[in-house]
């Protein structure tokens, strides 16, 4: 199916995942405004404006590095080698990966949850500098540190 031909116009699969793709983007976009609107009250008043605009920036170019990655990541799919019949690419490899790590971030919080595990209390900080909260801005949201973290002890 070639783009510059159109045909994709009036697939239904296209609709669905453009449709799907904006309400994703639309969650996140809140989770990540948020985020910085927090970790930019913790800076004085007179930078608090600066910080929001400083991190809302770095967390566009963040996410746009983090498209152009998967994009490039998607694109990988010349075998590497043939495993029972079957060919596998480095797509293959980092996403059987990923599946992995997932399943065994969900056994552990699974258990953590059943087991009543509370997450380590940190003492409140102090002021922070600009530099540390704009960089906090930055990075992907905290419900992928969550994910990788887990509950209480991403990196916030």
């Amino acid at each position: 199916m070639e783009f510059f031909a159109f045909d994709w116009i009036t697939d239904a699969n296209v609709w669905l995942s453009l449709v799907t793709l904006i309400a994703l983007e639309i969650v996140l976009g809140i989770d990540n405004l948020v985020f910085i609107t927090i970790t930019t009250n913790r800076l004085p008043a007179a930078r608090r404006a600066l910080g929001r605009k400083v991190g809302l920036s770095l967390a566009l170019g963040t996410r746009l590095i983090l498209l152009a990655v998967l994009a490039w990541i998607v694109g990988l799919t010349q075998p590497l080698f043939t495993a029972l019949g079957v060919a596998i690419s480095w797509r293959d490899l980092i996403l059987i990966a990923g599946g992995m790590f997932l399943l065994w971030k969900a056994t552990t919080e699974i258990h953590a949850e059943v087991e009543g595990v509370e997450p380590e209390a940190r003492p409140a900080k102090g002021p922070v500098s600009f530099g540390a909260v704009v960089t906090q801005a930055g990075m992907p949201p905290p419900s992928v540190s969550a994910l990788m973290y887990g509950p209480g002890r991403a990196m916030t």
